[in-house]
């Protein structure tokens, strides 16, 4: 039997021409890397969506990987802040975002699409999948059978460098809990936020098993780190951050507590009465 990274190659080829959807992350850019690779330019088109939502550092990587390794790529807006449903912010949210996504990238090519899902994924609640299902798009990932610990070797085997070790970053959107309206200004603030307190703690970019979120709930504002993060997080330094993200609070926000808590998968995500589970973020 062949392995899971043989597999991949023999799907991507089993497409063709193929449209890559990159947000930034590491699944995605070492799916594109190894697109570019097996495919080439011509074959292999990367699509990415500037958004509010999306941390001007996945682009900027997205960009620089591309002129590093000569990919064919196209920037586009998905135009979901265009979108009601999305901007509510219900808990199938994602569902609506990458159906403004798909949409976006069918307009610009014709393409296969391709995702960066992988078998981790499925055992989630991920209504992202629902849109990309009607949008006919591939996962070769979960086709060749690789989880995210497959897709980070992948990515250190294609010297995708720092890449390989990027912790998880869902969306900004993700960190704003079910119900509550999905405001640019808002998704600036989490971002800030995360930057600033990942620098206090020299939680950089390069360490998967760090994990710094900013979450804005309806009882306030609570910053979520890993256990190292947390007890890092000691003495005058946590008084001056919680000083300084409520002082840089927009709006209504200003008037809530901020709290620092430990790391809880998807707790933005309201669960009961009918809702649903939460995906990962």
């Amino acid at each position: 039997m062949s392995s899971p990274p043989i597999r991949l190659e023999a799907v991507l080829v089993e497409i063709g021409s193929v449209a890559v959807a990159v947000s930034g992350g590491v699944d995605s850019v070492t799916l594109a890397a190894l697109a570019h690779r097996v495919l080439g330019p011509d074959a292999a088109l990367m699509v990415h969506a500037a958004s509010p939502a999306v941390p001007a550092e996945a682009t900027a990587r997205v960009r620089a990987e591309a002129a590093r390794a000569g990919w064919s790529l196209r920037v586009i807006e998905a135009g979901e802040f265009s979108d009601p449903a999305y901007r509510a912010n219900p808990v199938n949210r994602c569902f609506f975002c990458k159906t403004n996504l798909y949409g976006a990238i069918a307009r610009v090519t014709d393409r296969t699409m391709a995702s960066g899902a992988n078998l981790d994924d499925l055992g989630e609640y991920r209504p992202g999948l629902d849109a990309a299902a009607e949008h006919g798009v591939r996962h070769p990932y979960v086709e060749a059978g690789l989880d995210k610990a497959a897709v980070r070797r992948l990515s250190r085997d294609l010297g995708l460098g720092a890449v390989a070790d990027l912790p998880s970053a869902p969306c900004l959107s993700s960190r704003v809990e079910t119900g509550i309206r999905i405001e640019p200004e808002v998704l600036a603030f989490i971002h800030a936020v995360e930057r600033r307190v990942g620098a206090a703690l020299g939680a950089g970019g390069g360490d998967a098993k760090r994990a710094v979120r900013c979450r804005v709930r309806a009882a306030g504002i609570v910053v979520e780190l890993d256990p190292t993060s947390l007890a890092a997080l000691d003495g005058p330094g946590r008084g001056e951050l919680e000083g300084w993200i409520a002082a840089q609070a927009p709006g209504r926000l200003a008037a809530g507590a901020v709290r620092f808590e430990p790391y809880r998968t998807g707790s933005a995500f309201l669960v009961g009465r009918g809702v649903g589970a939460g995906a990962s973020a």
